[in-house]
C-alpha cells in the first residue's frame, strides 16, 4: 500500500484547529454576556446595601430621638467597610429637630451608577434618589 492511501492510527486523532477554533468563540461570546450582567448585578447589590445602611442610620437617629428629644449630639452616620468603599454617607444641613441623610456614590460605583446617583432620607422617612424606583 502506497502512504498517501495510509490512515493514521486512532492514537494519533485529536482536534483540528478549527474545531479549538470554535470553543474558543463560544466561550468569548458567553463571556461577553456574562461580564456585563455580573457588574449590573454587582452595582445593584452594592446600591442595596447602601439603602440598607441609611435606612440602619435613620433608625438610629430616631433611636437617638427619642431618647433626647432633639437630634443634636447624634452619633455621626457611618457604614461598614464594604458600604464606605463605594458610597460616602453624611449629614445634609445640620442636624437639629430635624435631619436628612444622603449616600453619595464614590469612585467607580459613581462612573457605573447611572440609574440612582446620589440617594437621601429624611426625618420623615421620605426617601429620594434620581429617578423615583430608585428604593425599590
Amino acid at each position: 500500500m502506497s502512504p498517501v492511501g495510509r490512515r493514521h492510527p486512532r492514537s494519533m486523532r485529536g482536534f483540528t484547529l478549527i474545531e479549538l477554533m470554535m470553543v474558543v468563540v463560544v466561550v468569548a461570546i458567553l463571556a461577553a454576556i456574562a461580564v456585563p450582567s455580573y457588574e449590573y448585578a454587582t452595582i445593584k447589590a452594592r446600591r442595596g446595601a447602601a439603602q440598607g445602611c441609611l435606612t440602619e442610620q435613620a433608625q438610629s437617629l430616631e433611636r437617638y430621638y427619642t431618647t433626647h428629644m432633639t437630634y443634636t449630639g447624634a452619633p455621626a452616620p457611618t457604614c461598614e467597610a464594604g458600604v464606605s468603599d463605594h458610597y460616602a454617607v453624611a449629614f445634609v444641613g445640620t442636624p437639629g429637630a430635624d435631619y436628612t441623610l444622603q449616600i453619595v456614590p464614590q469612585g467607580r460605583q459613581a462612573t457605573a451608577e447611572t440609574k440612582c446617583g446620589t440617594m437621601s432620607i429624611d426625618h420623615t422617612g421620605r426617601k429620594t434618589g434620581a429617578t423615583a424606583d430608585c428604593w425599590k
